[in-house]
């Protein structure tokens, strides 16, 4: 049998048959292994759901029903998604664009391999020799005691006495965080209170409940006296007290002081992932400096004194990437030279992939989405395995159009060693590369959910769908731009790498900040701009909502509504939430109901009592403009306009901006958890663009729309400017530049080779000139 007729080899396609996933309609597709397809149609047709809610779900579903019973009780169930057949599949490596977490532990190096490396290459070489690897680690903390020991021995029970000590590379002040926290007391309560009166003002310590019992029953202080007249062991002991066990009405609970108990309810988590009252709290009663001890690089003295040649691993951890790599190659000890070799493709990595510019101390929880996307990215560039199924979700977020060719190089060269590379992506640079293209569509939403072309990307060009027309759009240069009305200076900016930028701002105008990938664009605007007053700053972070959430709930919008309802039907407006008062009892006003089946997967079934309306069945009774809650919440944002037009312009309001970001076809009840990413960044704008502010501030707001939504989003950009607003974006987006009144370029490079302004003025000063890389791209683009 010849080797080409092998039945081994005939398994060279991936099928998927009958996907019904989310907005999907009965989706059939094969897609070639071993090469790359890009999954192509505007935001909402379907891309997410085909590529990651079905192939890539499925095959994590396989591999962990690999697992024991027992190792799969610690893993997350995941469901089997609605679809016929699906066959051929590989095990997939998923690299999204999800926020890296944002523990304050958890830094660029510790997130990849790189800080564990260097660690071992420090306890080896290191002088003076201080310990392992795990004294020069910031999560490790140095611990000792001593005491008596009882061991047995030759049938005698004999006692001796031991100690021991494990050196860790911890700062003991700032605990390996790097920053300290001074608290504001007089924010935490009002002196000339008693405890009863409510002198606490902590959110959430409220005397009615648990911490009423606690605080009065503790029997540290008298709960009815002042706070101001309290003794000072009285005001030690509710401020400072370690947990204690004590009994109160017969019950053993634990009695913590406020300001250990603040440190580890609040200020463990991030500022940003707190409720608002709480963050509000926070920023007011906590001030966050650098640790003095440790001056911000989170290590231990012991650690510190360690170097190799003159440099310690702080000196290592604060150097930029690819200045690193540069001096790992100079380093020559025969004793770790695997080591050696290993350290130096990570950072080498780091370079290729065009995040050189970063440090390996930056905490993770400030990368970008298109950074952090890069940085799980690092682990699979030099993996070993093949045939595998890479599946990325938009890999070109976040680059200038120079980054970009090699970030095609990279994709490509997975493909090359034998992996099936699947892409959802919109920028035609990305789009050209691929082997095979799946064009979803032909709209968004409900109007979406089928492949409206399957094949080449020159067939695509020819092919009559939306992307297919909108392949080679190119955004003209105005011949007029915008004069404009004053400046926001800004003066010696240095946050990052920026070197002391000034620069104007220009204010009635749209104003567009570009720059290569970590050239300072983000640090001059969100260091310097985004917190001022009457700021409006709209960033990448994701919007936070559970399966209850959904826009008309997120932008405010069911407020108003709820109030109409209650208003023309003389019944309270608690009626109107299916997360309150008028929830159906049996559903708890989900719609669905959960069944846990253990270590299978749960399964999600329509709710029989309300039929997954989500309300009782008394509160459907009640009606505003001929319909009742549930058909105005099952209702497009297009139809809610028009439905609400007259009757209720709260409302209208908000749903007009909801259709200007281009969100006409959601429903207002879909759950958050559904929309896509670009989807989630536009309900994000939309609510923004009733704040009231003067200046809105723009961070990327093409990431997630297709080249058609591109165009809207230049329409809705100029309606703001012409309304009096000035707008500042920070993208890379040609098709944005190209539109803009003022650029203002940073650079030349990323890193400690940016951080200057390197250009000013209109975009056709830009082309003309060339004398930067965006000039140059920019002037590809608009093809002068």
């Amino acid at each position: 049998m010849s080797k080409a007729s092998h039945e081994a080899d005939s398994h060279d396609l991936i099928r998927v048959h009958g996907a019904r996933v989310n907005n999907l309609k009965d989706v059939t597709v094969e897609l070639p292994k071993r090469r790359l397809t890009v999954f192509t149609g505007v935001s909402g047709s379907g891309k997410s759901s085909l590529v990651f809610g079905t192939i890539a779900a499925e095959s994590q579903r396989l591999i962990n029903e690999t697992y024991s019973a027992f190792v799969q009780g610690f893993m997350p169930t995941l469901a089997r998604p609605d679809v016929d057949v699906l066959d051929g599949l590989t095990t997939a490596i998923i690299v999204d664009q999800e926020r890296m977490g944002s523990d304050p532990r958890s830094t660029v190096g510790t997130a990849t391999d790189a800080n564990a490396m260097l660690r071992i290459l420090f306890s080896r070489l290191g002088k003076p020799y201080i310990g392992s690897p795990q004294a020069f680690s910031f999560n490790v903390a140095s611990i000792s005691g001593a005491g008596a020991v009882t061991l047995e021995k030759g049938g005698r029970t004999t006692k001796e006495r031991r100690s021991f000590s494990v050196l860790g590379g911890m700062c003991p002040r700032c605990e390996g965080r790097g920053a300290v926290n001074d608290m504001d007391l007089t924010q935490l309560y009002d002196e000339t209170k008693s405890i009863n009166e409510g002198a606490i003002t902590i959110p959430g310590y409220s005397m009615e409940g648990w911490h009423g019992r606690i605080f009065r029953g503790c029997g540290f202080f008298d709960a009815d006296k002042p706070i101001k007249k309290f003794t000072k062991r009285q005001l030690d002991d509710l401020l400072y007290k370690e947990p204690t066990k004590i009994k109160v009405e017969g019950i053993n609970l634990t009695y913590t002081g406020l300001v250990p108990s603040i440190q580890k309810s609040m200020l463990a988590k991030d500022v940003d992932a707190m409720q608002p009252h709480i963050r509000a709290f926070v920023e007011r009663a906590v001030t966050f400096t650098t640790c003095p001890e440790c001056d911000g690089t989170r290590l231990s003295p012991e650690a510190r004194s360690s170097k190799i040649g003159k440099v310690n691993i702080a000196d290592a951890c604060a150097m930029q990437i690819s200045d690193l790599a540069g001096w790992v190659r100079g380093l020559k000890a025969p004793s770790v030279a695997p080591l050696l070799e290993a350290l130096g493709h990570t950072l080498d990595s780091f370079v290729e992939i065009g995040l050189g510019y970063l440090s390996l101390d930056r905490p993770s929880g400030t990368l970008s989405g298109g950074e952090a996307q890069r940085t799980k990215m690092i682990r699979h560039l030099g993996s070993s395995l093949t045939d595998v199924t890479y599946v990325f979700d938009e890999p070109t977020i976040g680059l200038h159009p120079h980054d970009i060719q090699r970030m095609n190089e990279l994709l490509l060269q997975l493909r090359n060693k034998g992996n099936t590379v699947l892409v959802v992506e919109h920028k035609p640079e990305a789009i050209a590369i691929a082997d095979h293209v799946v064009d979803l569509g032909p709209k968004a939403g409900s109007e979406g959910g089928e492949v409206v072309f399957e094949g080449t990307v020159a067939g695509l060009r020819k092919s009559d769908t939306m992307t297919g027309r909108h392949l080679d759009d190119r955004a003209k240069l105005k011949d007029e731009v915008r004069k404009p009305e004053g400046a926001l200076e800004v003066r010696g900016a240095s946050t990052h790498n920026l070197r002391d930028v000034d620069v104007d701002i220009p204010l009635g105008v749209l104003a567009v900040i570009t720059g290569v990938a970590g050239s300072g664009k983000s640090s001059l605007i969100h260091g310097s701009v985004a917190g001022a007053e009457g700021v409006v700053s709209i960033d990448q972070g994701a919007i936070r909502g559970s399966r209850r959430s959904n826009p008309a709930t997120y932008t405010g919008l069911l407020e108003p509504i709820r109030k109409a309802f209650a208003k023309e039907n003389g019944v309270k407006p608690a009626l109107f939430s299916a997360n309150s008062e008028g929830a159906c009892p049996n559903c708890n006003g989900a719609g669905v109901i959960y069944s846990d089946l253990g270590m299978m997967a749960g399964v999600a079934t329509p709710c029989e009592v309300c039929e997954g309306k989500r309300f009782q069945a008394e509160v459907l009774d009640y009606k505003f403009g001929g319909k009742d809650i549930s058909e105005v919440l099952s209702m497009s944002v297009a139809a809610a306009t028009e439905f609400f037009s007259g009757k209720l312009p709260a409302a209208h309001k908000i749903l007009e901006r909801l259709g200007d970001v281009g969100l006409g076809y959601l429903t207002l009840g879909q759950p958050l958890t559904t929309l896509s990413g670009g989807e989630r960044q536009r309900i994000k704008l939309a609510t923004h663009l009733g704040s009231a502010g003067d200046v809105y501030v723009l961070d990327e707001p093409t990431t997630g729309l297709h080249l058609a939504d591109v165009e809207n989003l230049l329409g809705l950009l100029d309606r703001l400017v012409d309304s009096g607003k000035s707008v500042i974006v920070i993208e890379h987006h040609q098709a944005v530049m190209a539109h803009a009144d003022w650029l203002i370029d940073l650079g030349p490079g990323a890193g400690h080779d940016g951080g200057t302004v390197v250009f000013e003025g209109t975009p056709r000063e830009l082309v003309e000139a060339r004398s930067t890389l965006t000039g140059e791209h920019l002037a590809a683009y608009v093809g002068s």
